[in-house]
């Protein structure tokens, strides 16, 4: 009788994953992304890119990460630093970092994560179809603020299709119901992918620039800052032929990536999942070395009082308000950006 042989085991996806990564905060956030993306995916098949904006005219300081400490670890830990130059945004609007990092990228399908990323399991269980991009559903109804006697959501988000000659029709979710912000097309920038990062990068930057400088009438009482990513991420990723992630792609903001923003958040409302590859990817001696200089990771991991944040809630019955999880971290000295 023959053996039944077992199932073989699907190929890896090979893509990138681009992250921002800067002195300060950043460069402690970007060492956890790094240490737990080798943690659950040791045989991950792209490279982990940190692109890393260069002084210039547009910062007042530099930007760079210049603790040799800090950049020996990223690159122990297979990391690439991908340098680049602001030519639009800059200090003025960091979250434009993400917008022109994107050509300074190797052609070649990408992921892009904010550098406040957890890794906390396999890739290879989210289902990417990198010719289709999308964008993390972890979001709130930030944009646009509604004005009185102003227009209403239909009449705005409908003024940027019309600009860059989208279908708008084809965008709502007509689940929802009108006016209700959740039935156009929005995204929290926390990740999104595709096929190209220069094509992308390109009608990210030519879109994100036009709204800043050049915004339709309808938007004239909107802020951009810091929506501004957020504004023109959907009308980038619809041009693509793109949208809302189905449920392929429920392990991201799931059981494979988490958004945690900050350390004290994670603690708080976070799976026990996540906080177990949290403290598994701090645990190596080289790793708490370096991490050991942040705040926020010495007081929150490397002491009681990550656990102590935890203990002040119920995960099953969270705040509905982020802001009453901040206030009551803070009025319990739990509280690290």
């Amino acid at each position: 009788m023959s053996k039944v042989s077992a199932p073989a085991q699907a190929p890896r996806q090979a893509f990138n994953i681009l992250a921002v990564v800067q002195g300060g905060r950043l460069q402690y956030e970007a060492v956890l992304l790094a240490a737990s993306l080798r943690q659950t995916n040791p045989d991950f098949a792209g490279t982990l890119y940190l692109a890393e904006p260069q002084p210039g005219p547009r910062w007042s300081a530099d930007p760079r990460v210049t603790d040799p400490a800090v950049r020996a670890l990223l690159a122990d830990l297979g990391a690439v630093f991908l340098p680049f130059e602001n030519r639009v945004f800059g200090e003025s609007y960091p979250y434009g970092n993400k917008i022109e990092a994107l050509t300074a990228l190797p052609d070649a399908p990408f992921l892009f994560l904010d550098t406040d990323t957890l890794i906390c399991g396999d890739f290879n269980s989210v289902g990417f179809d990198f010719t289709r991009p999308s964008a993390s559903m972890k979001r709130e109804g930030t944009w646009p603020e509604i004005e009185l006697y102003g227009p209403g959501y239909s009449q705005i988000w409908k003024s940027l299709y019309d600009r860059y000659g989208l279908d708008f029709a084809s965008s709502l979710d007509l689940g929802k119901p009108d006016e209700y912000w959740q039935r156009y097309l929005y995204f929290n920038a926390g990740w999104f992918f595709h096929e190209s990062p220069r094509a992308f990068g390109e009608r990210f930057l030519l879109y994100a620039r036009d709204i800043r400088w050049n915004a339709p009438p309808e938007l004239a009482c909107q802020s951009f800052d810091p929506w501004l990513d957020q504004i023109a991420l959907p009308l980038v990723i619809h041009s693509f032929d793109g949208g809302r992630p189905g449920p392929e792609l429920a392990g991201l903001d799931g059981d494979v990536t988490c958004h945690y923003r900050s350390l004290s958040l994670l603690y708080a409302r976070e799976s026990d999942r996540a906080v177990a590859a949290l403290e598994a990817a701090c645990a190596p001696q080289a790793i708490k070395r370096v991490l050991k200089e942040s705040e926020a990771f010495k007081r929150l991991v490397y002491q009681p009082k990550g656990r102590k944040a935890r203990a002040l809630f119920d995960r099953a019955a969270l705040p509905r308000r982020e802001q009453v999880i901040r206030n009551t971290l803070k009025k319990g000295g739990c509280w690290f950006r």
